[in-house]
């Protein structure tokens, strides 16, 4: 019976060591190369052409993000299981859109790794159970219908400001950027907030990551 190819990909040598150890004492998968950054992870991606790929999010230049995105372009038949110490949705929606199948946490056991592998393969998606906690919460805490209604209820300069805070942007970065000044943007993003009934700051980039509004390329 063929193996399943596995290419691992993760900065840190140890844990690639690891994962690999782990990989190489079960009789239906293959190993077929290591990478430490996204760049090495998409040549050897291209010249082993594995069946799965495991990658690590955050890494030295090019992320796991935008190495899933490469990848996937080139290879839309290969699967891609992200294996990340960050269970922020700020991670894992991007690179759930880039084109992963799977999202599981560095804390999980071996033999949850080892279904994850598998499910993932299958065609199957995989989230560990933090992922799919803060996933449904994002979206159960309010209705999608109520959620369509209040972006609707948004100014076209409502919307430009929610995308520019949404990406870090400073009251007075945002303010050069629209032509307005400091204390209008001010104005607008409170709008925004109070129109999309957030709390936080930060929760305007949640929000913008749910609606795909932020660029990650």
């Amino acid at each position: 019976m063929a193996k399943l190819r596995v290419l691992i990909v993760d900065d840190h040598g140890i844990v690639r060591a690891g994962i690999r150890s782990l990989l190489d004492g079960q009789p239906d998968i293959e190993v077929v190369g290591e990478a430490s950054g996204g760049e090495e992870a998409i040549a050897k991606a291209l010249e082993l052409r594995p069946e799965l790929v495991l990658m690590d999010i955050a890494m030295p230049g090019m992320n796991g993000i935008e190495a899933t995105r490469r990848i996937k372009e080139e290879q839309p038949d290969t699967s891609v299981l992200v294996l990340s110490m960050h269970d922020d949705e700020e991670f894992f929606f991007p690179v759930l859109r880039a084109g992963a199948s799977g999202y599981i946490l560095k804390e999980s056991e071996p033999q949850e790794l080892l279904y994850a592998i598998h499910t993932v393969y299958q065609g199957n998606i995989f989230l560990s159970p933090a992922v799919a906690t803060a996933l449904l919460e994002g979206f159960v805490t309010t209705a999608p219908e109520q959620q369509e209604e209040n972006y609707a209820a948004l100014t076209r300069r409502e919307k430009e400001v929610l995308k520019l805070a949404a990406a870090g942007k400073t009251n007075r970065e945002m303010a050069e950027s629209l032509f307005l000044s400091s204390r209008t943007v001010e104005k607008y993003r409170q709008a925004v907030m109070h129109k999309l009934g957030l709390a936080r700051r930060e929760d305007l980039t949640k929000y913008a990551i749910r609606r795909g509004l932020i660029d990650f390329e």
